[in-house]
């Protein structure tokens, strides 16, 4: 079967230029040309095509990149190796917005109750309960997700809540969340005191792991019809 660009595009909803950026950047199989310079695709263009989308959407347009390079360098072995790590990834991170669900549910829950000066934690203490660098709470201070109490110039000093709101601010970190999405949320949580906001942010991750396991099923299909062209 001989296709032209406009082809490949509209058989994958992509426009021409993005189908020969594909090509530029040796995604899609060598393209032969006519004597007059206009390419022709095959079958093989448009599996490749559909496959690199698929992927982009559970993976990344870079890790998408490199699975459809070394997949053509390397052969099918190599190619079901690399899905075989995308999709233990795609499960870490499902094990991980667990485990930060259910700590962080305890962890939201927890009175504070009354509290005392010698209760406080120093940066050092602190980073050294949560298994972390001093500079990532500095950090989070500095993005105004936990910010201790300082008396003048002295050094940082964390309140049982402050305590409580960095390791929320951690289990969520470990899930994936990132420093914009923190700071939307964590405000929140200490406006609510509950973990309900906290359990709807991780449903939408869970919801965001399902798209992407989607993406890598239908790139593991449009890859099957690939590798049949071949």
């Amino acid at each position: 079967m001989v296709l032209r660009t406009a082809d490949i595009a509209r058989g994958t909803g992509y426009s021409v230029q993005q189908v020969r950026n594909l090509e530029r950047d040796g995604i899609l199989p060598p393209v032969p040309r006519t004597p007059s310079g206009y390419r022709v695709y095959g079958v093989a263009h448009l599996w490749s095509v559909r496959a690199y989308r698929a992927l982009a959407a559970g993976t990344g347009p870079v890790e998408a990149k490199r699975i459809l390079r070394e997949a053509r360098e390397r052969g099918p072995s190599r190619l079901f190796e690399l899905l075989n790590g995308a999709h233990a990834r795609l499960d870490r991170e499902r094990r991980d917005v667990e485990f930060a669900r259910e700590a962080a549910r305890a962890i939201a829950d927890e009175p504070v109750g009354d509290t005392r000066p010698a209760d406080d934690m120093s940066i050092s203490e602190l980073a050294r309960v949560l298994g972390i660098r001093a500079s990532a709470l500095r950090h989070w201070d500095a993005e105004g997700l936990v910010v201790p109490h300082r008396a003048g110039q002295s050094a940082r000093r964390y309140t049982p809540g402050d305590v409580r709101a960095a390791r929320l601010v951690h289990q969520l970190r470990l899930a994936g969340y990132g420093i914009e999405s923190l700071r939307k949320l964590i405000p929140r949580l200490r406006d609510v005191g509950r973990s309900d906001e906290i359990t709807r942010a991780l449903a939408e991750r869970d919801t965001g792991i399902d798209t992407r396991c989607a993406a890598l099923f239908e790139a593991a299909a449009a890859l099957h019809m690939l590798l049949r062209t071949q």
